[in-house]
């Protein structure tokens, strides 16, 4: 079975395809990785011009991998989203729990509750509490006095996913499914263990940082700031007076969270912006870090007051996988163990084969993580459900749903 995956972010287009068979990894049959200035923080500056650039490396990939792509896996930013925890208990009087009580208990809870202007992404029960104790599996068979089952809910601005899905119907090819870019980016770079046990995924972007944290294979949470690896390249150029291509450069070549007694020695010739052409200057090396690490302290710790936000700093998970583009700052994971007190670790795509050495850097995990989801085993988008039981509240209808997702 051919899946493909396009990623569209803030500075490149991804789209990867994959050819899944059963008991083995997914084959990448092409990766295609195009660069784009026309979008800026998820907006669309020229629709057109972003439709023919999504338009040619769909063309790319489908000529690179011999295969027509008429359906696709779509990553969906979540910086302006809204989360929900939410939970609905029932009194059993100590009696055999069946799939009647998690229907009773899931018709009287918010479950299909939305907000005007947003669309439920992920919706899904997170957990159980049999008489206050938490499973995380199916309570069914267990005898209780009281049932709780607690949900996440994960809600986008609607115009957001409607401007996205409109391009691709322009180009007639289906969007199959919407998965959050976090999720993307967790499911490419963690292992089975680090889902199980718990595990905190940060996606360092350009435009943006995101997390999801995972625990008992299940996701508990998905989020992001709007503070990426470019505003760092932005307070290099304003810092040192030099252009963002320059400054870009330095960030990458030279560039560390942390600090060396040698960096005072390092001195380094960046080209000034002025109005003579060929104007350089010296700096030292540490002139540079010492206008990056107060942006990644700032970004990390505004991932940490997420955290604390919705009470999940409580649950003192300790391991820690940093990916996307910006994790490969130098000194940026020994940095991170300090601000989150975790064992924290670089993430890469893994989990396929045939993968392009190019494609193999954590800035493409969001692109890889679209074809494994499925592949992963674990649901990860419950809208399509919710809207067809929406529209009919029978008890029957309900049952098949919570036969197959519960």
């Amino acid at each position: 079975m051919i899946k493909v995956g396009v990623d569209i972010g803030n500075s490149k287009i991804s789209c990867v395809v994959s050819d899944l068979q059963k008991n083995s990894l997914p084959k990448i049959l092409s990766f295609i990785n195009y660069p784009t200035s026309n979008i800026n923080k998820n907006a669309f500056i020229n629709f057109q011009l972003i439709k023919d650039e999504v338009r040619h490396v769909i063309t790319l990939a489908a000529k690179d991998s011999q295969t027509e792509i008429k359906s696709i896996n779509l990553n969906i930013p979540v910086t302006d989203s809204i989360s929900f925890f939410y939970d609905s208990k029932i009194e059993i009087e100590n009696e055999l729990i069946t799939d009647l009580h998690l229907k009773k208990a899931i018709n009287q809870s918010d479950f299909f509750d939305n907000l005007i202007n947003y669309e439920i992404l992920m919706n899904y029960i997170a957990s159980y509490e049999v008489d206050n104790k938490i499973l995380f599996g199916n309570p069914v068979g267990n005898f209780a006095k009281i049932l709780n089952l607690n949900f996440y809910k994960l809600m986008v601005k609607k115009n957001l996913i409607n401007t996205f899905k409109n391009l691709f119907y322009d180009l007639q090819i289906h969007v199959e499914q919407l998965v959050p870019t976090p999720l993307s980016s967790a499911l490419a770079v963690l292992y089975v263990d680090d889902r199980d046990l718990g595990a905190i995924c940060i996606d360092l972007g350009e435009a943006s940082t995101s997390l999801v944290v995972f625990e008992h294979e299940k996701l508990l949470f998905a989020d992001a700031v709007s503070v990426g690896s470019k505003n760092i390249t932005n307070d290099i150029a304003r810092g040192i007076s030099t252009t963002k291509e320059s400054a870009e450069r330095l960030k990458t070549l030279y560039g560390s969270v942390l600090s060396s007694p040698s960096d005072e020695h390092e001195i380094i010739e960046v080209p000034i912006v002025s109005s003579e052409p060929d104007q350089f200057k010296q700096i030292n090396r540490s002139t540079i870090n010492n206008i990056i690490k107060p942006r990644v302290e700032e970004t990390l710790e505004l991932i940490w007051q997420k955290l604390k936000q919705y009470g999940l700093h409580k649950r003192k998970i300790k391991n820690l996988v940093l990916t996307g583009g910006g994790s490969q700052l130098e000194g940026i994971v020994d940095y991170a163990q300090t601000i989150f007190d975790s064992n924290v670790r670089l993430g890469r795509p893994h989990g396929v084969v045939g993968l392009n050495k190019s494609f193999s850097g954590p800035q493409f995990s969001q692109t890889i993580g679209l074809i494994l989801h499925e592949v992963d085993k674990y649901e990860v988008n419950f809208m399509k459900k919710a809207q067809k039981i929406k529209k009919n509240t029978l008890i029957g209808r309900f049952s098949s749903w919570l036969d197959q997702y519960i």
